[in-house]
């Protein structure tokens, strides 16, 4: 197991599981594979979106595979539970502290960003091909693709040949 402090508390387990749906075993006798705990991967899945790494790095930290936190944080989330758990911690929250709602803000950018700033580079005065620097196809009447199969063809069937 990784490090504690990427561990979810049994408080917030507890709270989390009521917002997951139950799992409908679909294998088709019953069985198949054991699925990893639901902790585990939401303990992966948190470390992911804290640490920034990637899904696949996750594997390393041995706190769940990265492919499982990932098919998992798929499955929850066309389920809508992260968005559900959202709107029940804003709520917990507002009951608890108390939340502002008389200040709001909200942020954002509409522009293109281009990569490492503006274009500093200097602009090139022309094409960088010189002139007819591709080489003509050269087709002679009767070379083509076409026209060779038509004339198999028509030594195939010879008038007067058996």
């Amino acid at each position: 197991m990784g490090s504690n402090r990427f561990q979810v508390s049994d408080e917030f387990f507890k709270f989390f599981q009521t917002l997951v749906p139950k799992r409908v075993n679909t294998h088709r006798f019953g069985g198949g594979r054991p699925r990893r705990s639901d902790r585990d991967c939401l303990n992966g899945i948190l470390f992911v979106l804290r640490t920034g790494c990637q899904w696949r790095a996750l594997d390393a930290t041995g706190i769940c595979p990265g492919s499982t936190a990932h098919d998992r944080f798929q499955e929850w989330e066309q389920a809508g539970v992260f968005e559900a758990l959202f709107h029940r911690a804003a709520k917990r929250y507002d009951e608890l502290i108390g939340l502002d709602w008389s200040f709001l803000s909200l942020d954002g950018v509409m522009t293109k960003a281009p990569l490492g700033g503006g274009k500093n580079r200097p602009q090139p005065h022309g094409s960088r091909e010189k002139r007819k620097q591709t080489q003509p196809a050269r087709r002679r009447r009767g070379h083509s693709a076409v026209d060779f199969c038509r004339r198999r063809e028509r030594e195939r069937h010879v008038p007067g040949r058996g």
